[in-house]
């Protein structure tokens, strides 16, 4: 287990996108400088649209949002979705099969992504939940 796998499983599930991955989402920053209003009300549109509290649990949104990044050759993007529904509880099974599901209008390129960032996950130890 690597030592950023280690990390993970003793923290709770990031809030935020920005708190997951810093340095993916440094942009927000910038844009908060140029118009600090816009931002808010993207971050609060954003909240909705990830947040608990819906009736279709942060999992599965966070699977959707890996297919779109995925198929949009994002990897960076993908990984960061993936990881967050990993935190939120995911298991190996569920996203083995996402990425099953996400090649049927996807595409062969797109199933090879998701399955090569699941093995990169797996082989870190990043499933303790099955």
């Amino acid at each position: 287990m690597s030592e950023s796998s280690r990390k993970a499983e003793n923290r709770p599930a990031a809030r935020s996108y920005t708190e997951a991955n810093p340095q993916l989402y440094a942009f927000l920053d910038w844009m908060a400088q140029q118009d600090a209003e816009y931002v808010q009300a993207f971050q609060k549109y954003t909240e909705i649209g990830t947040g608990e509290g819906r009736a279709l649990p942060v999992k599965y949104r966070e699977m959707i949002m890996t297919a779109i990044l995925v198929f949009s050759g994002r990897r960076e993007g993908a990984e960061a979705h993936l990881k967050r529904a990993i935190e939120h509880g995911a298991t190996k099974r569920e996203l083995f099969e996402a990425g099953q599901s996400v090649g049927v209008p996807g595409g062969g390129i797109t199933v090879g992504l998701w399955m090569q960032i699941l093995m990169q996950f797996d082989r870190e130890g990043a499933f303790k939940n099955g």
